[in-house]
């Protein structure tokens, strides 16, 4: 038979039985504010949207994507989004590694510029495209009115998402195992592929569904580097616009309906292909 032994002092405190699931008030009123701002901010915009564009029915979205020109800035925009992005995953996680493993002169100065095209307003962002790779830049490479054109502003301005997404976790791996790996004979590209590779491509895959998100819907950069040539250079951003300012509101939002699910369909796919990647590795 034990006996407990009370000792003299401060009273033991009580815990808060808290329910698996269960919320506080605070918590509550935290999610509940929450939610009613990203309903301001998203949810309301994008359901008006919806049915604007669902006003005319489905002769709305066939009228409006069976046209030529919609169509081909419709194909240009996403196709440029789609190789822009895979070219960011395979050269921002270089840059992100160069940036978190090497030491070399400069490297404070080139991780600073790199988020330039976060905070350049993107019109800026075309003029200095333009003044570079332009026929009267330095280069001499006449990039302006080609999809060339297209293909440099979209790089330009999604770069970053890559390597900020995958910097982070560079910088918080421990490189213990890698020595671990290439003290029993692995070589260093066996280490990457094994070790360090899968524990970046959940980082790699959240920054290509930002950049593409963010490819598919650029318009201030390629205001004077494209030339919005239609059938040509002209990207869905400036075809919505031009519907718009024919007063074709319908047509309009069924083009922008139409951008919103190819970027939820690109956001799905890719989280699902991460996902199993993950698990294979």
């Amino acid at each position: 038979m034990t006996s407990t032994v009370m000792r003299p002092g401060r009273p033991a405190r009580k815990r808060r039985s808290t329910r698996p699931g269960a919320m506080t008030p605070g918590s509550s009123l935290g999610l509940g504010i929450g939610l009613l701002w990203f309903s301001l901010l998203v949810m309301i915009p994008l359901a008006a949207i919806v049915v604007e564009a669902s006003g005319g029915g489905l002769d709305t979205y066939k009228e409006t994507l069976s046209n030529p020109q919609t169509f081909n800035a419709l194909k240009l925009t996403v196709g440029v989004s789609f190789v822009v992005t895979l070219v960011n995953m395979v050269m921002g996680t270089i840059i992100a590694w160069v940036l978190v493993r090497d030491r070399f002169r400069g490297k404070a100065i080139l991780d600073l510029i790199i988020d330039i095209p976060f905070a350049m307003p993107t019109i800026v962002a075309g003029l200095v495209l333009l003044a570079l790779y332009g026929s009267q830049g330095p280069l001499g490479t006449s990039f302006e009115n080609t999809q060339k054109a297209v293909v440099l502003a979209i790089a330009f301005v999604t770069l970053p998402f890559i390597v900020r997404t995958v910097q982070p976790v560079l910088e918080e791996m421990e490189t213990d195992v890698e020595d671990a790996a290439a003290s029993l004979g692995a070589t260093r590209f066996t280490t990457f592929r094994r070790i360090v590779l899968p524990t970046l491509i959940p980082a790699i895959f959240a920054g290509a569904a930002l950049s593409f998100a963010r490819g598919i819907s650029e318009y201030g950069s390629l205001v004077l580097l494209s030339g919005n040539l239609p059938n040509k250079t002209e990207v869905t951003s400036f075809r919505v616009a031009s519907i718009l300012e024919g007063g074709n509101r319908p047509a309009a939002a069924a083009l922008a309906t139409v951008m919103l699910a190819v970027a939820l369909v690109a956001i799905v796919a890719l989280d699902v292909t991460q996902r199993r990647l993950a698990r294979r590795g």
